[in-house]
């Protein structure tokens, strides 16, 4: 699969689940829709390895990176979304989030001493100023006291703790681990430390059997879980984390055009801006880097 389609997969579909956790919300808590969600799509990935004759069985020290993977890609990260969209409209999640195309780079070059390109930074800024932009009211918003400041923290914890599992992945790609098979420990490692969080705060392990919640379920175990994460995980071994890390910047560009779409949302020339700003810094990211006369292009984002 060539790196266009490894990029719109989870952008698009990601872009959707924004919307879709709005039906998670209300009757069941987040931590239990979480552990439902993650534990779903384990058990559905680990069935679709055992069908296709992978095997499950990894070597023990895997375990620990992909538990580290399960607890914060797949885990705390996605409480934080979850409790922060009660609490604050998923617009200003989806904003504050699109900081993890910082994060990650960063943490790279700290970790692992990959190079960060200039044209990866000067993208990323362009792309939260314009992701920002499109969200100016909610951010104003968030401004005042109460819930509000209390969603907006939750909501820039996700990114820290999805870069950090965006690290761990890089590690367990180092050690060549199948993305398939290593994914279902790690949603299925995730759904257990969700499930932790979720007894320790004295959630209640209720379900909700109306139809939007069950079929925003099924949608984000399989669409939102299995097929984009699997997709993204690759996109980052081929890439990099720089490039990889801008699913987050589009992500919420294609959430708006949902909630235009769904939710009525009227656009204002701010708005627009903003999306402009978004594809440019994605343009500048993204598109293949140019080899000097004589010598060899480097690899995208590095």
């Amino acid at each position: 699969m060539g790196l266009g389609p490894l990029f719109a997969i989870p952008t698009l579909i990601w872009g959707s689940t924004w919307f879709a956790i709005k039906f998670q919300l209300g009757v069941v808590a987040p931590q239990v829709s979480v552990a439902y969600r993650f534990a779903l799509a384990a058990l559905i990935l680990a069935a679709w390895c055992a069908a296709t004759g992978r095997s499950l069985a990894l070597p023990r020290r895997a375990h620990y990176w992909m538990a580290l993977q399960g607890v914060t890609f797949f885990g705390l990260n996605y409480v934080a979304v979850y409790e922060a969209e009660e609490r604050i409209a998923s617009g200003l999640v989806a904003v504050a989030f699109s900081t993890i195309v910082f994060m990650t780079p960063f943490g790279a070059r700290f970790a692992f001493g990959t190079p960060l390109a200039a044209r990866t930074l000067t993208g990323a800024t362009l792309g939260v100023a314009g992701i920002a932009l499109l969200f100016l009211p909610e951010l104003r918003a968030a401004g005042q006291g109460g819930a509000n400041a209390v969603g907006l923290a939750l909501a820039i914890a996700s990114p820290a703790i999805a870069a950090i599992g965006n690290l761990v992945s890089m590690r367990m790609q180092r050690d060549q681990l199948p993305v398939l098979t290593s994914t279902a420990w790690g949603m299925g490692y995730g759904a257990l430390a969700v499930a932790a969080v979720a007894a320790a705060g004295g959630s209640a392990w209720t379900f909700d059997p109306r139809g939007a919640y069950v079929l925003s379920l099924l949608y984000l175990a399989v669409f939102g879980s299995i097929i984009a994460f699997v997709t993204y995980l690759t996109l980052l071994k081929r890439t990099g984390p720089g490039p990889a890390s801008f699913v987050g910047v589009a992500t919420p560009v294609i959430a708006m055009l949902f909630s235009t779409a769904l939710e009525g949302y009227r656009w204002t020339w701010i708005g627009a801006l903003g999306i402009a700003l978004a594809v440019a810094g994605n343009v500048i990211a993204l598109r293949p880097a140019v080899a000097p006369r004589g010598g060899s292009a480097r690899g995208r984002g590095r």
